[in-house]
């Protein structure tokens, strides 16, 4: 799930290792800034506008002939995760934000099937195996989404490209335990890797019992209401995005981190700044317009990237 700097090395990972079958899922195009660390793209796909999930297949069944792969370029949420996750074997989390992963989670739990998640920004990242009935779900690690713009994200935190590399081959070498018959390999704890500092660490992650999740069966992320609500704004070339949490931003934080890449202004009730063409306004509870487009997509894509979860 997802095709980006984990997405698509973990893909490339378990083509070359003789994975019979790929189902590779993505919304976004690829973009040049996507080449300093999405390692199977190149220049031509950016110049052809490529969907990344499509790029992907193509570029693979030229590594791996005898895999078959299905690429789907859209949306996975509450009204898609059971078209396009149903009877998998293993879910590998190549995302961007939390809310689509516990999405995942909610539905790996719900259908018990395997859940490698794993995440990098900036110089460090992390990876979990989530398996249900046997290891404690991401929600035992995030009972609570964080407010938006709290998070930092590999556009506002920047990251170094050797950071996702390692993780997603963390993620591919986990999977290929699993599918290869030999689940008692599986790692049981959380990894942490810093790559600038060199830190490489473990932790012991234990299921809550009271989680919503897999303790008590609440899959609430695979209900319209727990998702972002999204709105085209008729005659306004706009889409406004109401994030689930109801969490307020920390707007200092927010402009600090945007202030590398953006002019911000604003005042305590609204932030204001523009990035790839569009104006985007952000309110203390999160709520986002984003001007110069009325494509959902784009917009979701920008709000995760520039504000967050």
């Amino acid at each position: 799930m997802g095709c980006g700097a984990l997405g698509s090395r973990v893909s490339e990972e378990l083509a070359r290792s003789g994975c019979g079958f790929l189902r590779i899922i993505d919304r976004d195009f690829i973009e040049l800034s996507n080449l300093q660390r999405q390692v199977l793209f190149t220049e031509k796909d950016v110049r052809d506008n490529l969907p990344k999930a499509f790029a992907a297949r193509r570029h693979l069944e030229e590594i791996n002939s005898g895999v078959t792969i299905e690429d789907i370029v859209d949306d996975l949420n509450y009204s898609t995760a059971d078209k396009y996750l149903s009877g998998a074997d293993i879910i590998l989390d190549g995302t961007d934000n939390l809310e689509v992963r516990m999405l995942i989670n909610d539905y790996a739990q719900k259908n018990r099937i395997p859940y490698i998640y794993g995440a990098a920004v900036s110089s460090y990242g992390n990876s979990m195996n989530i398996i249900p009935g046997r290891t404690p779900c991401l929600r035992c690690l995030f009972p609570l989404l964080p407010p938006p713009g709290e998070v930092d994200t590999c556009d506002t935190a920047g990251v170094i490209s050797p950071i996702p590399g390692v993780i997603a081959c963390i993620e591919a070498a986990e999977a290929i335990k699993l599918l290869s018959g030999n689940p008692g390999e599986l790692r049981e704890s959380l990894l942490f890797i810093d790559l600038w500092s060199g830190r490489f660490n473990t932790y012991s992650v234990k299921p809550e019992p009271g989680c919503e999740c897999c303790a008590a069966g609440n899959y609430e992320y695979l209900t319209p209401e727990k998702g972002k609500k999204i709105t085209t704004l008729c005659g306004r070339n706009a889409v406004q995005i109401t994030p689930a949490s109801g969490e307020n931003v920390n707007f200092e934080d927010l402009r600090e981190k945007l202030h590398p890449i953006a002019e911000v202004e604003g005042n305590k009730f609204i932030l204001k700044f523009t990035l790839d063409g569009c104006g985007i306004s952000v309110f203390k509870n999160g709520r986002a317009i984003i001007q110069g487009t009325s494509d959902v997509n784009r917009a979701r894509s920008l709000y995760s990237r520039y504000i967050g979860e």
